[in-house]
């Protein structure tokens, strides 16, 4: 059941001839992982997060800077003064500070998987488009094959008009089904623009450039159940261990900072009958805030909340990710059993009796209708084919996304 992609040559060969004049970029399923850590903007626009979470924590954990004060005063009836400088600092009584800096290191942790998680999104998303602009140049190849056969039968069809072998009706009907086969190729490489048109920023193909599938597919076989690993899910759970580092901050701050200061100060008064004298004073003086009307209850309250509330998204994160990785595997399941019965069962069948009607025709024994119209359910058994196979490997892309598979 392994799929074998199309040649460089055979894609440009059914590609709008415009095309050949065009740069060529040759892409591989494999390839979509290294191309969107190199050349994405998106990802590289998110790491910057992790150089935001690096600043933050730096800046975080410090003490205020320290504040200098001075003052001055003198006697406006005699030549009495005085003049003060101080240095101030406010220092905290408890861990607050320790506590700070843990909260910004788990807010780097969180910024790491969170710039791995828009990188395993990419991936999906690339690789989806990938398998969807692979699966439209399959169908014209098929398409292109059947307009081949058409063609042959048209011409058949023409040679016996001409010796009144067969109605000329027969030749306008073969020339119509050949028409039919035209236009659908037409509506499949608008589509293959469209989807090339999300391919090509997320991997970094310039918009004017072709490009050629090179390479093989997954197989069609169902994966075995992994473990999960998902970035997003690491990040909820570092969320969790900061909200329990924040509760513990907002009880560190029921506590306002003490603030100390160390001054010299000089005087200048006047002793009588000594006349004025010089004095130097050095000092230290100590504040400390008293928790009468703020004990900060609110925002440990809020804090606790905020933990409550992360741990239940963490247990929805895991259950949404149980059920989407069981129903992709489900449907994998599912697609892979279509396409076992279309290649073991159905198109055997549907290109036996093609052949069986064309040829009876071709002898004369048949109607061109009934070797038209099978000929078009083999084409949509083939094109069921094509699309099944495209189905099981979305579902097999979602599947691995949901897991964190890298």
């Amino acid at each position: 059941m392994k799929q074998t992609l199309l040649t460089i040559p055979l894609c440009l060969a059914i590609s709008a001839s415009g095309i050949l004049a065009q740069p060529v970029e040759v892409l591989s399923y494999g390839s979509i992982p290294p191309r969107i850590r190199n050349s994405n903007p998106t990802l590289a626009a998110a790491r910057f997060r992790i150089d935001e979470a690096v600043g933050r924590m730096e800046q975080s954990g410090r003490l205020p800077n320290p504040s200098f004060e001075t003052g001055a005063e003198h006697n406006v009836r005699n030549a009495e003064g005085a003049i003060v400088f101080g240095f101030s600092q406010k220092l905290p009584v408890t861990n607050r500070l320790s506590l700070e800096k843990e909260i910004t290191a788990a807010g780097i942790r969180a910024a790491e998987v969170e710039v791995r998680d828009v990188e395993r999104l990419l991936i999906a998303e690339a690789q989806a488009e990938y398998v969807k602009f692979v699966s439209i140049r399959q169908r014209l190849v098929l398409l292109e094959r059947q307009k081949k056969l058409s063609g042959e039968l048209a011409e058949f069809i023409s040679e016996a008009s001409e010796r009144g072998e067969v109605s000329s009706l027969d030749a306008a009907q073969a020339k119509l089904a050949a028409l039919r086969i035209e236009t659908a190729a037409r509506q499949l490489r608008t589509k293959e623009t469209t989807v090339l048109g999300k391919l090509k920023p997320l991997v970094g193909i310039p918009p004017d450039a072709a490009v050629s599938p090179s390479g093989n597919l997954p197989a069609i076989s169902v994966p075995s159940i992994k473990a999960v690993d998902r970035p997003d899910l690491d990040a909820a759970r570092i969320g969790v261990e900061a909200a329990a580092t924040g509760i513990a901050l907002q009880q560190a701050r029921r506590r306002d900072d003490i603030e100390a200061t160390v001054f010299v100060a000089g005087e200048r008064t006047e002793d009588a009958p000594e006349g004025l004298e010089n004095e130097g004073i050095i000092g230290f003086k100590l504040s400390i805030p008293l928790p009468f009307w703020n004990d900060n209850s609110g925002n440990i309250k809020e804090a606790t909340a905020i933990r409550s509330r992360k741990e239940k998204e963490v247990k929805a994160m895991e259950c949404g990710i149980r059920h989407e990785s069981q129903t992709a595997l489900t449907e994998m399941r599912q697609w892979a059993d279509l396409i076992s019965d279309l290649e073991n069962k159905l198109l055997p069948l549907a290109k036996e009796q093609t052949e069986l009607l064309d040829n009876a025709y071709r002898q004369g024994q048949g109607d061109l209708q009934a070797v038209l119209s099978s000929r078009e359910q083999t084409l949509e058994l083939l094109a069921s084919k094509i699309d099944a196979m495209r189905e099981f490997r979305l579902a097999r892309i979602r599947y691995e996304a949901a897991l964190g598979v890298r």
